[in-house]
């Protein structure tokens, strides 16, 4: 954390959670300084210029001023506030699986991570525009799991080491990567991962977003990759996490 009394951040809004008769503490994202929290005084009061700068998932320039415990919001101004994210429960949920990623894998104090900051409002601008969210959650996933330092072998069998042939594989979310068939076969605990799918995690995994996004996976591979980073997600944080069913709720 820095030193200096007062210091502007560019910020991404996680949550929010009232304090006290009028305040709000927030976890905010920053480029500056990684996850930190802060109060901003009065932002629940009718007469508050904050209060609309602060919704979760909005993109802002803040003026953050260093108080006894917690950082104190003393200006604010909104870049982008992402409406779409807010008026369609879809769009809200996958916003809210993307933040929940970030919340789960960091911590304050962390050093800055300026590419997960741009990874983060990239992600959430993809969500706003696009139809469907699908490649921009994969991609997200992906890129995230690199900065995070949990990228899954994808090229060689986690296991032996030779190079993946074009056949379907196995996936093991102990060993952080994909089990060739030699070594995979009739060893428990371990996932089927076809070629199809394998192929596009690997796009993702080495391709920019402008690349990835000329990817046409059929629904089938679309549902078998989630289902995997899913279950790679809960096997690394030893818990589910809770905006999935969230979406699952509200798509159906």
């Amino acid at each position: 954390m820095t030193d200096f009394r007062s210091f502007r951040a560019s910020a991404v809004v996680l949550r929010h959670s009232d304090w006290g008769e009028a305040d709000r503490i927030l976890t905010l994202y920053t480029r500056e300084q990684g996850m930190v929290r802060a109060i901003a005084k009065g932002a629940r009061k009718v007469t508050s210029r904050k209060a609309g700068h602060l919704q979760p998932f909005t993109h802002i320039t803040v003026q953050l001023a260093k108080g006894r415990d917690l950082l104190i919001v003393t200006q604010v101004e909104t870049v982008n506030a992402f409406l779409p994210l807010h008026d369609d429960l879809v769009k809200t949920g996958y916003a809210a699986y993307v933040v929940e990623l970030l919340l789960r894998f960091s911590y304050e104090e962390e050093s800055a991570n300026p590419s997960v900051f741009r990874l983060l409002v990239d992600t959430l601008d993809r969500i706003e525009k696009e139809d469907d969210a699908w490649l921009a959650i994969r991609y997200y996933e992906m890129r995230f799991l690199d900065a995070v330092g949990f990228r899954p072998q994808l090229f060689e069998c986690a296991n032996c080491g030779r190079e993946i042939l074009a056949e379907d594989q196995f996936f093991s979310f102990t060993a952080g990567g994909v089990i060739c068939p030699r070594c995979g076969d009739g060893v428990p605990n371990l996932m089927r991962i076809s070629l199809e799918a394998l192929k596009y995690l690997r796009h993702f995994q080495r391709s920019s977003y402008r690349d990835a996004s000329r990817a046409k996976p059929s629904f089938e591979v679309q549902k078998e990759a989630e289902v995997l980073m899913q279950g790679y997600f809960t096997h690394l944080l030893e818990r589910e996490l809770n905006s999935p069913g969230f979406i699952k709720r509200v798509r159906s």
